[in-house]
């Protein structure tokens, strides 16, 4: 066996005894990760890894979109989506003049919707759970949430369902930049009720 050849063995060798050791599902250098989308667990997927994975561990694996309601109904959703959960709701008796939009309402039940999503599946805290928003600070937002209530592998969707925005060209300011939708994946507009939020 050339010097080469033992060398990329070893090299694989060091990356499986890594992930067995450290529960990693991907090694990816997420240093430079945007400070809005990074988290106390540190566990990170783009849409593409997040996909995957959900699809060859779909029995060990909460995918849970946290888009609010509105986004969920006019943008579509993730074929592979186990559960919606929103982080907060749309709130159309104020507005926030700095974001140029409705103001938002905490969802105050959204680490207790979470742990009844997870029963339901059969999973603990310590299975897999998958958290999308729209581009990936929500996510990372709500993924704190669950680990400070003893969450253990919450991942963040990093680029989210639509993605980020373009810094610069004719589409600067769209998010069409990566993202689940623009990485190809398979979504709806047909939304199943049973997988939606609704409140009381």
């Amino acid at each position: 066996m050339s010097p080469t050849a033992r060398k990329f063995i070893g090299y694989i060798l060091t990356l499986m005894l890594f992930t067995a050791f450290t529960g990693a599902v991907y090694a990816d250098d997420w240093s430079n990760l945007n400070k809005h989308k990074q988290t106390k667990l540190g566990l990170y997927m783009t849409a593409k890894q997040a996909y995957d994975y959900t699809m060859n561990n779909m029995e060990k694996t909460l995918f849970v979109d946290i888009r609010t309601p509105s986004e969920l109904n006019y943008l579509g959703a993730a074929t592979v989506m186990d559960k919606h959960v929103p982080l907060v709701f749309m709130d159309s008796s104020g507005w926030n003049d700095k974001k140029h939009r409705y103001k938002r309402r905490k969802n105050k039940n959204f680490v207790a919707d979470i742990g009844k999503a997870l029963k339901e599946k059969g999973l603990t805290k310590n299975d897999t759970v998958i958290l999308m928003c729209r581009s990936g600070k929500r996510s990372a937002k709500a993924v704190n949430m669950l680990a400070d209530a003893g969450y253990t592998r919450v991942y963040t969707v990093v680029d989210g369902y639509e993605g980020d925005k373009a810094k610069k060209g004719k589409d600067k300011g769209k998010r069409v930049v990566n993202g689940w939708k623009n990485s190809g994946l398979p979504w709806t507009y047909t939304l199943d009720r049973d997988y939606m939020y609704f409140t009381k």
